[in-house]
């Protein structure tokens, strides 16, 4: 059986408190829900296990408290074979928590208290460096600070391994972070926040990708929920629509993608076919509800694109920045 590739996931890890609720409340709107559940979450965390269900051996940098909650984050991704060594547990901040609505159609609204994913350090990253030696591929997020992304983005060009950064929530980026980035997937609100341009369908998406491969990201690729995928890379501009699914519960379906997506071109697969891979695993994983627990095995991905083959994607014109 070939060698798993390499994954280093460095990002937040969360206990997700989650309630069902008819719909999302209004400002200053108390709504009556129905179930609650206690999920394992957090951005990073969530892409790490994606990435080791979708088959990739899988490294995951963070910091979680010295409580309840970070104990039983551990034991989960030690559960689904993640090396977890360079976890950091932090004795003077509690773990991150993230509050979540979830309404009938699977939308929802999220509130995190970062807790320790907020004194992640640069040091805590280079404290991996061995890490990055033998990934693959670094995946980055924005659950953590800044300073300490910046340390990940300069050992992965130190040690010439390229980096998925998953732009989430959005915040500005350093100007010189994008020609370090091999993979940047924004979804439509982020693709917005980075460009300046309202995305809102396949169209203005073509626009704030070319805004963003004109900064000098080598691949983008925005993640527009059931209006499918814009990717924009060097000779392939593409729109992929979105499998067609109940979806009841789409809070971890970017992270899902991220990480499938890791995975597959990891592999060596072609961009586009890797692409319809991490479609199928978000398609999968909205399904569901619960983070990481959404997140689909290798089996379930390669059988749902064998009973729903992907759709023809649609070449779209390059467009100028």
């Amino acid at each position: 059986m070939p060698t798993k590739p390499h994954i280093l996931v460095i990002g937040s890890s969360n206990t997700d408190l989650v309630v069902k609720v008819p719909r999302l409340p209004a400002p200053g709107e108390t709504v009556l829900g129905g179930d609650f559940a206690s999920v394992a979450g957090g951005k990073g965390a969530n892409q790490a296990v994606a990435a080791a269900r979708a088959g990739a051996a899988v490294t995951f940098v963070a910091r979680v408290g010295d409580d309840a909650f970070g104990r039983l984050s551990l034991e989960g991704l030690r559960k689904e074979g993640i090396h977890v060594d360079y976890v950091v547990t932090d004795r003077q901040h509690p773990s991150g928590v993230a509050l979540i609505l979830v309404a009938p159609d699977g939308q929802n609204s999220i509130a995190v208290a970062p807790g320790a994913n907020a004194h992640l350090t640069p040091a805590d990253v280079h404290h991996a460096a061995a890490a990055f030696r033998s990934a693959r591929l670094v995946v980055i997020q924005l659950e953590i600070p800044m300073p300490a992304v910046q340390s990940a983005l300069e050992l992965a060009a130190h040690h010439r391994v390229p980096v998925l950064l998953n732009p989430a929530p959005a915040r500005p980026i350093p100007t010189d972070w994008f020609r370090h980035i091999t993979f940047l997937v924004p979804n439509a609100k982020e693709a917005g926040a980075l460009t300046g341009i309202e995305v809102t369908d396949p169209d203005t998406a073509i626009r704030a990708a070319a805004r963003l491969r004109h900064k000098g990201v080598a691949h983008v690729i925005v993640t527009l929920g059931d209006q499918g995928v814009v990717l924009d890379a060097p000779r392939l501009h593409k729109h992929l629509p979105a499998h067609r699914v109940h979806a009841v519960d789409t809070t971890a379906a970017g992270d899902v993608f991220c990480g499938a997506l890791a995975v597959a071109w990891t592999e060596g697969r072609p961009l586009l076919e890797a692409v319809h891979f991490a479609q199928a695993a978000a398609a999968i994983s909205v399904t569901r509800f619960g983070a990481q627990r959404s997140a689909p095995t290798r089996a379930e991905i390669e059988r749902f694109l064998h009973e729903h083959p992907p759709a023809s994607a649609h070449s779209v014109p390059r467009q100028q920045a």
